[in-house]
């Protein structure tokens, strides 16, 4: 593969709701370019992008891919991000990368949740969007539907650039609106026809027309004078209107087919702004930013980087700008797909993989100074956890070693030992998510786990003061053990035992106060009522007795620990669970079914915020006992609309029968 400057590279994410044909979309590309011999399909995990196991199994992509490709002096590099709401982290990476963004529609489903999460997505970064509407082969496509629905939603900025001609539900020829000319197609193969007389060919060319005439105001009079433009002038106005996010191409054809395919490539590659045009920096010094990690048990971890400035290459020695420490570059790579080819060096702009960097993550940045910094990538929040369990014992730090490894190559996971309950902790984005995650720790690090609902650290206290007596004494021959102390327990306001002593007389000796102390902090790990951990408790050690010759540290730390469970026992103990501040972002029309789900769960709505796009805030407390599935409910409730987070706030009195029936469980 040859050289390319940065105004010849153009960098394309592809994104989309799930079976959307995104992937089969940048097949037909490749295919159409002669990249590649035939189109695949996803459903037999025979497409270029797809070629991780995991999506040949699932036919449907979970990772972001890259393929370079070279065109007619031009490299285009096409980013294909998963559409699945479970991989949403794959557009992060993919948006990071690119300098636009084609956002792939089906002509049967129409405008989708993932597609409009997408479209926002893309805005949100900066990028410049297109979409296709593809799979028009189906008898249930309706092209003008979705073209209606797009611009409904969006405005003026939707700009159809490739149109079908449909006859009695049928695609008869595409006109490609920039030379208002008209083509059939066999496969990619083009023949020319006649340009049909019809009623949206020109209401859309019109549409074209005064979109370019917007994007400048020579041709806005030339427009109003009603002079032609010239081609040169339509792309030169598409392309401006492009650049500066006022107009978004539409396109369409039949991916499976690369029916149309051809005019979408020879378009996108007219009008999507090169990489220079993205590039922040001159500077001949070389920087790089990574926005994908893989992790190979084998061959160790390939970075998939975006050169920032300068020229990257193998035995470049560049800083890691969060760690501060030097990093050398080995071989450098072009993608392609599932493949890599060596490469001589990555030019500014350009895209590329490097094997066994160290201490590098997603979203790191290298360059000479290590000062230089791309835009920070912000990745969802895992909001699905699970308790990871070893099947074969000893299995466990190959687990925690794999999760681990697996978490650098996906920074929407999360690994967690819980030091309470004692348990491996993986949080993720979704069931599908965390179903790939324990397939591949399996595939590349042989471990084999059982997932569990991870156990709630629930808590103890007491809501009344008591007064107890804690008397320990034992002979057994020669030197025998006396403790006696009586201590008041009594509720307070902090999450560790509060101790006092207020001994009159030396009735306890100074020098045994520390042991009562340690006995008492013992007690509170394992409470009275279900062993949870006790708070809330101010311990003042008020009188005892000892012995000259009997007492000692142990003696006198027993006898604490048998006030406490006497005292504790006796100050109506109760059972506290965690409650957490929930906030869910979800549209106006399903505002009514989300709370609902919220109430069943026992909680309580405090608040609600009007947000942006037709949006609510609903803000609420809920006990994390009850949100284990909140995750899958909202996907279900909402079409995966809405999105949420949740902190811990404090702990709450568990309502007594709930309360009772954990008792119960604990100690069974």
């Amino acid at each position: 593969m040859k050289q390319y400057s940065a105004n010849q590279i153009k960098n394309i994410a592809f994104l989309g709701h799930s079976s959307s044909g995104k992937t089969t979309l940048v097949d037909a590309l490749l295919y159409s370019y002669g990249a590649i011999e035939r189109i695949g399909k996803s459903a037999d995990g025979s497409t270029v992008m797809d070629f991780d196991a995991e999506e040949k199994k699932r036919k449907c992509s979970v990772s972001t891919a890259v393929y370079a490709l070279e065109t007619d002096n031009l490299k285009l590099n096409l980013i294909d991000a998963p559409g699945l709401f479970d991989f949403a982290g794959g557009i992060c990476e993919a948006l990071s990368a690119a300098d636009s963004a084609v956002i792939a529609i089906s002509g049967k489903s129409g405008l989708t949740v993932g597609a409009k999460q997408a479209f926002e997505k893309a805005k949100e970064a900066g990028k410049s969007v297109a979409f296709f509407i593809g799979k028009l082969d189906s008898s249930h496509a309706h092209f003008y539907q979705v073209i209606s629905i797009l611009t409904a939603n969006y405005g003026s900025v939707i700009c159809p650039v490739v149109i079908p001609f449909v006859e009695n539900d049928v695609v008869k020829c595409y006109v490609d609106l920039t030379e208002n000319k008209a083509y059939t197609y066999d496969g990619i193969k083009a023949t020319e026809v006649a340009l049909p007389q019809s009623a949206e060919i020109e209401q859309m060319r019109s549409i074209m027309l005064e979109a370019i005439a917007s994007t400048d105001e020579e041709l806005m009079e030339k427009y109003f004078g009603g002079e032609e433009f010239t081609r040169e002038e339509i792309i030169t106005g598409l392309r401006a209107g492009v650049k500066s996010g006022d107009i978004c191409p539409v396109y369409c054809g039949v991916q499976q087919t690369g029916d149309a395919v051809p005019l979408f490539a020879k378009s996108i590659s007219e009008l999507m702004p090169s990489a220079e045009e993205s590039l922040k920096s001159n500077d001949d010094k070389p920087a790089l930013f990574v926005f994908k990690t893989i992790a190979d048990p084998f061959v160790g971890k390939l970075s998939y980087f975006k050169v920032l400035s300068g020229q990257v290459k193998a035995d470049t020695r560049l800083k890691n700008n969060r760690t501060g420490e030097e990093e050398r570059i080995s071989k450098v790579m072009w993608l392609k797909g599932g493949k890599q080819e060596d490469a001589d060096v990555i030019n500014a702009g350009d895209i590329g993989s490097v094997a066994k960097l160290g201490d590098v993550l997603t979203g790191d940045t290298l360059s000479a100074s290590g000062e230089v910094s791309a835009d920070e990538v912000i990745f969802p929040l895992p909001s699905l956890s699970v308790a990871v369990y070893p099947v074969k014992k000893g299995d466990e730090e190959k687990i925690s070693s794999g999760l681990n490894r697996l978490s650098e190559e996906d920074p929407t996971i999360s690994v967690a030992m819980d030091n309470e309950t004692h348990e491996l902790i993986l949080s993720a984005l979704g069931e599908q998510h965390i179903d790939v995650v324990i397939s591949r720790l399996k595939s590349k690090f042989g471990a084999d786990v059982e997932l569990k609902q991870p156990k709630v650290a629930y808590r103890e206290t007491i809501r009344k003061s008591v007064k107890a007596q804690g008397r320990h004494k034992k002979q057994s021959g020669g030197h025998g053990q006396f403790g006696d102390v009586w201590i008041e327990f009594e509720p307070c306001d902090s999450d560790e035992l509060v101790f006092e002593e207020k001994v009159f007389g030396g009735a306890v000796p100074k020098n045994f106060f520390p042991a009562v102390e340690k006995g008492l902090r013992e007690s509170t790990q394992k409470g009275v009522l279900a062993g949870y951990p006790m708070v809330g408790i101010k311990a003042t050690l008020v009188d005892g007795s000892y012995h000259p010759v009997d007492s000692s540290e142990m003696s006198f730390k027993m006898a604490a620990s048998i006030a406490f469970k006497e005292g504790v026992t006796n100050a109506n103990p109760v059972l506290m669970e965690p409650i957490g501040t929930l906030k869910v972002l979800v549209p106006d029309e399903m505002l009514g079914d989300v709370i609902g789900d919220i109430n069943k769960r026992r909680g309580r709505i405090i608040g609600m915020n009007p947000a942006a796009n037709k949006m609510q805030e609903v803000i609420g407390e809920v006990p994390i006992s009850e949100m284990h599935d909140f995750s899958t409910a909202m996907r279900s409730i909402t079409q995966g609309t809405a999105s949420f987070t949740i902190e811990f706030a404090r702990y709450e009195d568990v309502p007594n029968q709930i309360a009772q029936k954990i008792i119960a469980e604990a100690k069974e």
